[in-house]
This record gives structure tokens, sequence and C-alpha cells, in this order.
């Protein structure tokens, strides 16, 4: 798997020891695994880093000592490689402490308690003569960081984006009356995987009839049959990056107000993209998608945001919803960041009705300096199969 090169990464740790630096803290733990490999390249199932103003000390057990030291350290500056011994939490103390650190700040939204207290209270029995490093709680300082995709990463969104484009095309192909929601979506799977994609980024969704009328629906054993509109929400991860794409297609002609739906988010899903630009806030995507919804009638049966955030997860900020001025103080729902150039979110205006069914249509798009990037280029008219 392609590592993110030395400067790529050179990059990236100055933007987050800058935030280090604004927040008075020495070094930063980092446990949660998105952020490990944003900052490493590192794609495993554990490891613990602590990053400083001069070193990126990488902590894991003996089963990627050998893929690391031969993979990670070489693109990675300032690397140092340490074996936990005897566990992961006793070789980040004594880091710490060997370190001569004074204020380290932790991922308060990915430590829990207990480590927390463990960790607090041995740091504090491991020191003599001299006061122990304090765990600070720390938020976003990486996440703020993530959200703003570099070069490498957005040419990885392109080639991701043109993959998913392939699969959506032999996906709609295959969809037919007779089949049940299980097994295509079994069958999208596996189209994922032969496409090029490491695994799905999410539980693939296929919801038809009755059950598009919920937006996270779980396929099971209905069969799609004639009058239905098909929900089909899927992604894959490249290169550790996730895409996100929804259709829906009908099973057989429409009948009248599941074209008044389509119409109704067809409408929405072009105004958002309209409304999406550098420099406004995401809130204004959220708006305008809604406003649209609202005119047709539909706005309670609008019931998600008009998106998220894409990256090493496929829910990252921002959150592209309505504004919130309830609760200034808790993020992401709390602020209306930006678009700026680099951010890659997706547009996914829906409309769902209880007996009657629901249409979502979801692009990934990517902002520039003029405006945006579509990211996915399947074709948007309702198919009907």
């Amino acid at each position: 798997m392609p590592q993110p090169t030395s400067d790529c990464l050179t990059a990236r740790h100055a933007g987050v020891r800058a935030a280090l630096a604004a927040n008075t803290l020495d070094a930063l733990v980092v446990v949660h695994l998105p952020n490990v490999r944003y900052l490493t390249g590192f794609a495993g199932s554990t490891a613990t880093v602590v990053l400083t103003a001069a070193e990126i000390i990488f902590i894991t057990d003996g089963r990627y000592l050998t893929e690391v030291a031969a993979d990670i350290a070489p693109n990675c500056p300032g690397f140092r490689l340490v074996k936990v011994d005897p566990t992961y939490d006793a070789t980040l103390a004594r880091v710490l402490v060997e370190s001569g650190v004074s204020r380290v700040g932790f991922e308060a939204a990915y430590l829990t308690v207990k480590r927390f207290d463990w960790l607090s209270m041995t740091l504090a029995a491991s020191v003599a003569g001299r006061a122990a490093p304090v765990l600070v709680p720390a938020e976003r300082l990486i996440e703020a960081a993530r959200i703003r995709k570099d070069a490498t990463e957005c040419d990885i969104f392109r080639r991701a984006g043109a993959l998913l484009d392939a699969v959506a095309a032999d996906v709609l192909a295959s969809v037919h009356a007779g089949i049940r929601e299980c097994d295509l979506a079994a069958d999208i799977d596996h189209k994922l995987r032969r496409g090029g994609f490491e695994k799905p980024s999410f539980d693939t969704i296929v919801a038809s009839g009755p059950h598009a009328a919920m937006p996270h629906a779980r396929p099971d054993s209905r069969v799609l049959q004639a009058g239905d509109l098909v929900v089909l929400d899927f992604g894959g991860v490249y290169d550790g990056y996730c895409v996100d794409l929804t259709r829906t297609v009908s099973i057989g002609p429409p009948d009248l107000e599941a074209r008044r739906l389509y119409a109704a988010v067809s409408e929405a899903h072009e105004a958002a993209g309209r409304a999406a630009r550098p420099g406004a806030p995401v809130s204004d995507v959220d708006e305008a998608a809604r406003a649209v919804l609202e005119r047709h009638g539909l706005g309670a049966a609008f019931s998600h945001a008009t998106g998220h955030g894409l990256g090493l997860e496929i829910h990252e900020e921002p959150r592209v919803g309505p504004r919130r001025t309830d609760i200034p103080g808790v993020p992401p729902a709390g602020r209306d960041d930006a678009l700026e150039p680099g951010i890659v979110f997706t547009i996914e205006p829906g409309a769902y009705v209880p007996g009657v069914g629901g249409v979502r249509i979801e692009d990934d798009v990517l902002v520039t300096g003029a405006g945006v990037e579509w990211l996915t280029h399947v074709p948007r008219e309702l198919r009907v199969v």
C-alpha cells in the first residue's frame, strides 16, 4: 500500500505541532487509529503515538515491528520505534517520563476514564525530585488539520471517485426485480472489492419499497418488486480513504408520487451543489437543499444533514447540516465551518415518506479555489429497470 511521502508527513507534523504550541503543550498522545495513520501512514490495528516538538515516538507490539521498521520508519521524519514492554500503557508512561515533557495533551474523545486515571497515577508515582508529566485534555488538534486535505489526499480521492463511478455503473446494471435486498448488498460489496477497493467504507444500504422510507435501513430478505423505489447507498476504502455514493432506482415505471419525490430531491441536490463554494459556511449548503424540499412540501421528509466530510473515516468534519445556535459549545454540531479548498464532503439530500418510499441522491465533492470539483459522475437521472 502506498505510503505518504516524507515531505507530506513533515507538513502534517508541522501543522499539528503548531496547534500544540498554541495550546502550550509539550507533546500529544495519539490513540485514535485514523489519527495515527494521518501522522505516520500506519494502517495496522494497534499503536500509540507520542508527538513531541522533535520526535514522533511510535509504540507498538511484536506483530507490527517488522512492518513498521520497513515501511513506516523510512518515510516518517523524527520517527522512533518503541516496542511494548510489558503493556501499552506502561510503555507510554515510561516514554513520557523519559522524554522530560511537562504538559501532555491526550485525545479526550478516545481515552477512557479508566486509562486516564491509571496513567495519571503511574506518572505521578514514577517521578522523584521533579514534577510529573501532567495529562491535559485536547480536542480536535489533529482533526482540525485533517479537515483540509493535502495534495496527496486529493489525488487519492480523485482516483477513488473514478473507481466508484465504475463500480456504480456495474451495480446499477445489475438491479432487477426478484432479487433480495441482502443478496444485492452482498453483490455490491463484492463489486467494490473487485473494482479496486480494500473494503466497503460502511455497511451497504439496499432499501426497497417501504424500507426506502428509512434513511439507514438494513438490507434483509425483502424481494425487489415492481413499483419499488430502491435506495442504493454504498462506498469503498481506497488507500485508506472513504468515498460514498447513493443512487435511487425505480423497479418498473414510477408512479406520480415517486416522480414528484425524485424531482424534488434532484432539484435540492443541484441547489446544494451551487451553494458549495469556497468561503461559504457549510450550513449554506444544507439550507439550499432544505429550502427546495420545504418549498415542495417535503421539509419534514428530510430527516438528516445534507452531507458530511470524508477522509480516513466515512464521517468526518465538517458536518454539512443546519446551523445549531442552541448548543454552541458542543462540536461539531455547534460550529459552522467555512468551506476551504481541500475539504471533501458529500452532498446527499433525501426525502422519505412512510408508505411511499424514499429517494436519496449522493455525490462526493472537493472544494477548490474556484468552486467545487465533483469526484463522482454517475448519471443522476432516475433509472428505471
